[in-house]
């Protein structure tokens, strides 16, 4: 294959071609088009986001094996998760993971982004980033030191505040846990409630927040189902993208910049194919190495979660509704008429973030709070009353890899994330179960508990409860750091975005993470488009 062919001069031309119309896309979208003085086009491999379960917040639930709108991915055999598979949903349509994610708004910690500084990304230290996190926000309740107004993306209070979430916060408050009304302040140690994007009980990805304002000017044009089959080169700088729609593979020539978009899977792939990254991978598959570029794929990682699972002893549980026909077309017509109800829950209500030792300087364990139950998320509810609570280690030192199996655009990566790998990683794990089951177990919660379903007494020693995480443990859908910012010879993007090695080619999305950030990817990635949008338009001066 030969990666260095070049479009055509007759094929349609553009400023900027951005790859991918996900969290960072859109916002790079709008803001890039946004002055009229440049034309944008925006590729989007999936459709568009007219499935009605996108904009109903509970909607998750029934995408998350809908493969019109999710590229539904598997990891390889997870060697300390007992060899299993570990599904990885991630959006294909426009507003990409932003409109089939859990919708909870949580930036991470102060120190994450300090943590970057540190690792020589001069300008994404916290008070670097600050003021993108402000601009991209409308904060619902008000422009503070850390918060914004008036910006694209709806930032909301939960509808819902129902008595288990309550219950929950009252619970770890008991435990000794400070109670915190905002997770996204000055600092995120304690439990309280999620905020999520959402405006008036509906979702706010970034296709509704960032895109629909824009997709009417005349000089941004949004191409669906359009799968990127390979970046085109005239030597080392990055001149068109190639891409298949239908049956027909039509080419465009950008005059400034490509901007890959596409995720922490899809742009380390793109690059693969496009005969940027491991040589000896790309000569393997048949592709002409255009830069022997050995950190395209490198270093992912990915927050794992290990739920616990309670009987509930009062039916006031989303299971509750679920299963009772009568109730369940109850909350159906209550959220039609008025937004309101249990279809406005995000993938979590109330959260906590504790520390597993006190010689650490910030919470490692994020806790994710739920009013329902299931053996596996996206399935069926319990048909008892129950609820959930998940550990989730924040800063995994595992790291895996990313690399494609075929020089067909349509086959799917190899991902392999290598959960758990470290014994810091298990250490944690168990530490973190170990606390929660203290929260569930605590006074607040006792009127509404029967029993511990999952995984139940049967496990209690650290060693049941690392087999525990192994039989159990699952993604909480984070997947980072695949073409990773930094200055050192694995990294792909220099503190700019800009590919190392490579002109007129920048990657914007969650795959330039130097390391995972402690809290949701959703927040961070779109603080990162807003960020790469004025460094893209200062470098066109």
């Amino acid at each position: 294959m030969n990666a260095n062919s070049s479009p055509a001069p007759a094929d349609p031309e553009f400023d900027y071609v951005i790859v991918g119309a996900g969290s960072a896309g859109c916002v790079l979208a709008n803001r890039l088009s946004a002055s009229g003085k440049h034309s944008v086009l925006l590729l989007e491999a999936g459709p568009k986001d007219s499935n009605i379960w996108i904009h109903v917040p509970l909607g998750y639930g029934k995408l998350f094996k809908e493969k019109t709108v999710n590229w539904m991915y598997q990891t390889e055999p997870e060697p300390e998760l007992k060899g299993r598979q570990v599904f990885q949903p991630r959006g294909k349509t426009l507003g990409g993971s932003s409109s089939i994610n859990g919708l909870l708004y949580v930036r991470g910690q102060h120190e994450d982004y300090d943590r970057w500084r540190q690792l020589g990304n001069t300008g994404w230290g916290y008070d670097d980033v600050l003021p993108y996190f402000k601009k991209a926000e409308n904060q619902s309740r008000g422009a503070d030191q850390y918060h914004g107004t008036g910006g694209p993306l709806p930032v909301s209070n939960m509808i819902v505040t129902d008595p288990l979430s309550k219950a929950f916060i009252d619970a770890a408050v008991e435990t000794g846990l400070p109670y915190n009304p905002d997770f996204n302040g000055a600092t995120q140690e304690g439990v309280g409630l999620f905020q999520t994007t959402t405006r008036n009980g509906r979702r706010a990805s970034t296709a509704v927040a960032y895109l629909g304002p824009a997709k009417t000017r005349g000089n941004l044009k949004i191409e669906t189902s359009a799968l990127g089959q390979r970046i085109l080169f005239e030597g080392r700088r990055a001149v068109g993208v190639e891409y298949r729609q239908g049956a027909a593979l039509r080419r465009v020539r950008a005059r400034k910049e490509i901007v890959l978009s596409s995720g922490a899977y899809n742009s380390p792939q793109l690059l693969q194919l496009s005969g940027v990254g491991p040589a000896d991978l790309l000569r393997k598959h048949g592709i002409d190495v255009v830069l022997d570029a050995a950190g395209v794929g490198r270093d992912l990682q990915d927050h794992m979660q290990v739920r616990i699972v309670m009987r509930c002893s009062q039916k006031i549980t989303l299971n509750d509704t679920v299963n009772h026909p009568l109730r369940r077309t109850m909350a159906g017509a209550r959220y039609a008429l008025f937004r309101k109800g249990w279809l406005t829950i995000a993938a979590g209500t109330a959260g906590a973030f504790f520390k597993t030792s006190p010689r650490l300087a910030s919470p490692d364990i994020q806790v994710h709070f739920l009013p329902f139950s299931t053996d596996k998320m996206g399935e069926k509810l319990h048909d008892f009353s129950g609820f959930t609570a998940s550990v989730c280690q924040l800063r995994p030192e595992s790291r895996g890899s990313l690399r494609i199996r075929s020089a067909d655009p349509s086959v799917p990566p190899e991902i392999r994330i290598n959960y758990m790998s470290t014994e810091t990683d298990r250490t944690t794990n168990v530490e973190g179960l170990k606390i929660l089951r203290k929260i569930l177990n605590a006074p607040a919660l006792k009127p509404f508990v029967v029993s511990e379903y999952d995984p139940g007494p049967k496990v209690s020693t650290d060693a049941e409860l690392l087999d525990y995480c192994r039989e159990r443990g699952s993604t909480i859908y984070h997947p980072t750091s695949t073409c990773r910012m930094g200055n050192d010879a694995l990294a792909v993007v220099d503190q700019r975005l800009k590919v190392r090695g490579l002109d007129g080619l920048r990657v914007v999305d969650g795959s330039i993470m130097p390391d995972l950030v402690s809290g949701n990817t959703n927040a961070p990635i779109i603080m990162i488009a807003e960020k790469a949008s004025d460094m893209i338009l200062e470098d066109a001066r």
